[in-house]
C-alpha cells in the first residue's frame, strides 16, 4: 500500500510506499509553535518516502532540537510538512498532510508535560 500526501497549495507532494507508521502527537514547545498546536505525525524509513513535487519544499535548523533535527514546509504556502534528524532511519510527515483515507490512528502522546495551557 503507499500513501501519498501534499501541502496546502500542492506545491510539495509526497508519497510513501508500505505503510506509514500510526499517528504519534507530540507537544512539546517546538512542535507546537511549528504547527500552530501539537505536531500530529506519522514516520516511515527514509528510503520509502519520496518527495515527487519539491520546488517549493525549504528546510529549517529545528532551533531547540536535541537531536539536531531539521523541518520541511512549504515556502509557497507555509504547510508544515517534514521533521527529520541525523541519525535516524525513519522522517517524519504531518499526519494532516496525507491524502485520506489513511488507514492509521493516534497512538501515542508524547511530551504532554509541555502541552500548552490551554488545553487539558
Amino acid at each position: 500500500m503507499a500513501a501519498t500526501g501534499r501541502c496546502l497549495c500542492g506545491a510539495v507532494r509526497f508519497e510513501v510506499r508500505g505503510t506509514p507508521r500510526d499517528v504519534v502527537v507530540c507537544h512539546c514547545g517546538e512542535c507546537r509553535r511549528w504547527a500552530g498546536h501539537v505536531w500530529a505525525a506519522s514516520a516511515a524509513p527514509r528510503e520509502d518516502v519520496s518527495i515527487l513535487e519539491d520546488g517549493a519544499l525549504r528546510w529549517i535548523d529545528s532551533p531547540e532540537s536535541e537531536t539536531n533535527a531539521r523541518r520541511g514546509f512549504c515556502a509557497e504556502c507555509g504547510s508544515s510538512l517534514f521533521w527529520e534528524a541525523p541519525g535516524r532511519d525513519t522522517i517524519s510527515f504531518a499526519a494532516g498532510a496525507l491524502d485520506a483515507p489513511t488507514g492509521l490512528k493516534t497512538v501515542r502522546d508524547i511530551y504532554t508535560e509541555f502541552r500548552g495551557d490551554y488545553y487539558g
